[in-house]
């Protein structure tokens, strides 16, 4: 089963527009890049952040007030999932799924590019945490980060993006 997708104004299947030389996706990612330049342009200078992950951001967030919390902002809180005498913890599931993926996007960047993410994760993993159980305080991280950055913005809301119908 292929995926379907719409992307410039055309129909494609799975990755066609990428083997037609991606004039298409480059257009909208530049577009993409020219809004968020205009709604959060601190948010492209986080490591890791890109224009499409920004927009995921922006568009999970929709207006300042709509999340008490950094946790609640991308669905990183810890939940408790112990059994038995095992204690452990894993991430909230609910809410905005959106906000949650650009930070596990982030997440997975800076785990390849960045030293400093790399020594910690090596660490963790070192002293028996599962490869996901370590990624969580990375994600946490990254979010405090980008909440404070949101939170920061003393824009009105909308300033930049075009209104839906």
């Amino acid at each position: 089963m292929s995926s379907v997708k719409r992307a410039g104004g055309s129909w494609v299947r799975g990755s066609s527009v990428a083997k037609r030389g991606g004039r298409d996706a480059d257009a909208l990612e530049d577009e993409l890049l020219q809004l968020v330049c205009r709604q959060a342009p601190e948010l492209l200078e986080v490591p890791g952040v890109g224009a499409i992950t920004a927009a995921q951001i922006l568009v999970g967030r929709s207006h300042p007030g709509r999340f008490r919390s950094e946790a609640a902002f991308a669905g990183v809180a810890p939940v408790p999932a112990s059994s038995g005498l095992t204690d452990k913890h894993r991430l909230d599931r609910g809410g905005d799924r959106r906000p949650n993926r650009a930070m596990h996007t982030i997440t997975l960047i800076r785990m390849r590019l960045a030293p400093a993410t790399k020594t910690y994760l090596a660490r963790r993993i070192g002293e028996g945490k599962s490869p996901r159980g370590a990624q969580r305080r990375p994600e946490h991280s990254i979010c405090r980060q980008i909440f404070k950055i949101l939170g920061q913005r003393s824009r009105p809301d909308g300033e930049g993006l075009p209104r839906s119908a």
